[in-house]
């Protein structure tokens, strides 16, 4: 509100005069002044005012609603970190399930039901080559390519597949949500730096290296490792919000393989030309909220039959 409009205004509410206001609202002498000089009276004035005429409608103020534009997408992120505790131990006790179902009961022990030895840290390390090897680091071969940020997000979703045993295995599943629940409350990046992006993701390594020879405790590991996962998503564009919409996917599809003959050599990975990744996500994209049921009806229908 411009200072001459208060004037006006203050005449319309009975008061006899500025100073009459001014006293009526508590503020000085020197704040008439300054506002009079900058000709712009301030916006909890102006409300005031508009309250005391019972107006509906409030004052516009271009700086109150330049800051409730810059706070949306906060507050929305905020929103949507509510549910994020509830889709942790949906994660968590659907990567148990798997674990009990693929390696048997007591997998925690580091065996699985076969006497065979399971080692989480060795598959992060694997899997964080084969995020790798969706860029284009090698110096002799297609160093114009692009990287495969489809395959490369589908690679983070495998280290968290194992990321999430290896917790487990040393925790249960309450502790863990609270482990790794502040660590989802990020905005993905939208220019992906891909060198800093495969830095990054060689952290994840290092970490696994330095628990398995000793040289980093386990459980503080377990921290490092949380929050270097997260930061390799968000470098990498991958929200909190697919990472669990590809997570679900994904661990449906591993029951699936497993259902349809993945131990003994049977199951087909190529379905109609595209490898069964592709196409899970496909299917996920089309689908607003995931159901494992339904995603997992979608893949039979969609799996070939030779």
């Amino acid at each position: 509100m411009l200072y001459k409009d208060l004037k006006d205004s203050i005449k319309s509410l009975g008061f006899l005069s500025i100073e009459d206001f001014v006293q009526y609202i508590g503020v000085t002498s020197s704040d008439i002044l300054e506002w009079e000089e900058k000709d712009e009276v301030p916006y909890i004035v102006s409300l005031i005012i508009h309250l005391l005429k019972g107006d509906k409608d409030l004052p516009n103020n271009k700086s109150l609603d330049t800051l409730i534009e810059e706070c949306l997408p906060l507050a929305e992120l905020l929103e949507e970190a509510s549910s994020f505790p509830h889709k942790l131990e949906e994660m968590f006790l659907l990567q148990k399930e798997l674990n009990d179902s693929t390696n048997g009961k007591n997998w925690e022990l580091g065996r699985n039901k076969f006497g065979k030895e399971i080692n989480w840290l060795r598959c992060i390390h694997m899997e964080v080559a084969e995020l790798i090897d969706s860029t284009p680091w090698k110096h002799w071969k297609n160093i114009n390519s692009e990287p495969d940020m489809n395959n490369i997000h589908v690679e983070l979703v495998d280290i968290w597949h194992f990321l999430m045993s290896y917790i487990l295995q040393e925790t249960n599943v309450p502790r863990a949500v609270s482990l790794v629940n502040t660590h989802c409350i990020y905005e993905a990046s939208e220019d992906i730096d891909v060198k800093a992006m495969v830095k990054e993701a060689e952290k994840l390594s290092y970490i696994s290296l330095a628990i398995e020879t000793g040289n980093m405790p386990s459980f503080s590991g377990i921290e490092r490792f949380i929050d270097q996962f997260f930061r390799c998503c968000k470098i990498s564009g991958l929200s909190f919000t697919w990472l669990q919409k590809l997570y679900i996917g994904k661990n449906c599809l591993n029951k699936f393989r497993q259902d349809h003959g993945y131990k003994e050599g049977t199951y087909i990975k190529t379905w109609n030309g595209n490898e069964d990744n592709v196409v899970m996500v496909s299917l996920l994209e089309d689908m607003e909220n995931v159901s494992f049921d339904e995603l997992y009806s979608k893949l039979e229908e969609n799996y070939p039959s030779n």
